[in-house]
């Protein structure tokens, strides 16, 4: 079950890496700029999202996608846009997308609803990563009856001498990654000692609460620093064994921040098929029924079962009954 949606998934996922890597070596300054919440676009975030969203809607078009990104921030702009049809030219994709109209109905087919049954894509996980020139990922997810059914996470920079690495997972089915071809199964590490885990976490000292992250750390004798890499590509690292604990608690200054769906859903189902945990930083199991964003969770928890209970328990020390 869901194999015709990881044959297609796949497909987009590897079209997209494709031509966002060819971006990401010739990018500048002029290719990006800011949305309404400041969070930084660039026009990789849009043709990777018209491409994926194609290639799925060629497959399957009954099925909704809901995704990042709005064709309304880049009609108009005839230089992004001439700059996208040059890279879909020179990466040989121009014959998925061959006009702007095109263009912008791929984007837009993004615009779905949370139903029981829908893709969920970040077309760039991780922007700030991808201008900086480090780790970021394609997140795209097929969720149905709320749950998480398929993840695909698409790391152009993980092995990028053999063209990027692919996560999987298909719920029951294990968890899996591809490189060059060559699928080899993975599994969480099965370390049984906190002074030899690792915790991964973000660059961006905003995305957490990375004070407390330190204080945790150190209450559980983690002793190893914290491998810091941009994007979902830290769940793909933690379901092959090379973090054990990934941890995302609501920075202080914006304590009522609430995830995004996009953001989790591709790596969640990866890491628990790798033989991890996934729930927020309350144990609660993580809930798509609630639209773009993870209303009713707080924070991200993510672990080897071994260190799971423990770690739950000194975050819940340090969260006030009000907090909770």
């Amino acid at each position: 079950m869901y194999e015709k949606e990881l044959e297609s998934g796949l497909s987009a996922v590897k079209k997209s890496m494709k031509i966002i890597s060819l971006i990401q070596d010739e990018l500048t300054g002029k290719d990006s700029f800011s949305k309404l919440d400041r969070s930084p676009v660039t026009i990789a975030d849009f043709v990777s999202q018209a491409i994926v969203c194609t290639v799925l809607k060629k497959g399957e078009n009954s099925i909704d996608i809901v995704a990042e990104e709005d064709s309304s921030q880049l009609r108009g702009n005839e230089d992004l846009v001439n700059k996208i049809f040059y890279f879909l030219k020179k990466s040989g994709l121009n014959e998925i997308i061959n006009s702007k109209d095109m263009l912008y109905r791929g984007i837009d087919f993004g615009n779905g609803e949370v139903s029981n049954k829908f893709y969920t894509l970040d077309p760039i996980d991780g922007t700030r990563g991808f201008l900086r020139g480090d780790q970021y990922a394609v997140a795209l997810a097929l969720i149905e009856g709320f749950e998480v059914k398929l993840g695909i996470l698409g790391c152009p920079n993980l092995s990028r001498e053999n063209g990027g690495t692919i996560y999987f997972a298909i719920r029951g089915n294990g968890a899996y990654k591809l490189i060059s071809n060559e699928k080899t199964e993975i599994k969480v590490s099965d370390i049984k000692n906190f002074s030899d885990m690792r915790f991964v976490q973000s660059f961006e000292k905003s995305h957490s609460d990375s004070d407390l992250q330190y204080i945790i750390a150190k209450e559980l004798g983690i002793k190893a620093e914290p491998v810091k890499v941009d994007s979902q590509v830290k769940y793909g690292l933690l379901a092959e064994g090379k973090a054990e604990i990934y941890l995302r608690i609501p920075n202080p200054r914006t304590p009522n921040y609430r995830e995004k769906i996009w953001d989790h859903a591709a790596g969640s189902v990866i890491v628990e098929e790798a033989g991890g945990i996934v729930s927020d930083i309350l144990g609660s199991k993580l809930d798509f029924s609630k639209g773009s964003e993870l209303d009713n969770n707080k924070g991200i928890l993510s672990s080897i079962p071994f260190a799971y209970d423990e770690v739950l328990k000194v975050i819940k020390s340090h969260i006030n009954e009000t907090d909770k």
